[in-house]
């Protein structure tokens, strides 16, 4: 079965970097639809970066438009979210998440697009 493993959450200090991992299992990750979304305390879930893997397509939400970028091993059939210049309002559970079959790009950090979704990392931004 789809099985997604997120790992490399830690508590850093702000501008620090990160990068989270997730690996999948049950299904190869040439051809997904894929994202980073995001829960801090008290707050919405929220949707972070996608990647289509079988093209270029990728997607950031303004907030980490230019601080994150996606990358995709497929002999580890691991996804990767790299963080940079982390700030404190980066501080959230982050989850990985991938969608059963066809996205369409107006649905890309839509909750409700993704069907199978990880445990989530921790990562900490203190000032």
């Amino acid at each position: 079965q789809v099985q997604l493993l997120e790992s490399g959450g830690d508590s850093v200090q702000a501008r620090a970097s990160l990068r989270l991992s997730c690996r999948a299992s049950g299904f190869t990750l040439n051809h997904a639809y894929m994202a980073w979304f995001r829960q801090a305390p008290g707050k919405e879930r929220e949707g972070v970066a996608y990647a289509y893997t079988g093209g270029r397509s990728r997607f950031y939400a303004d907030s980490v438009q230019g601080r994150f970028s996606l990358s995709i091993d497929n002999n580890a059939n691991t996804f990767y979210l790299q963080m940079n210049d982390l700030k404190p309002e980066d501080t959230a559970m982050y989850y990985c998440a991938t969608s059963d079959g066809y996205l369409s790009r107006w649905r890309r950090l839509a909750q409700s697009a993704y069907k199978y979704w990880g445990q989530g990392t921790q990562v900490t931004v203190s000032s």
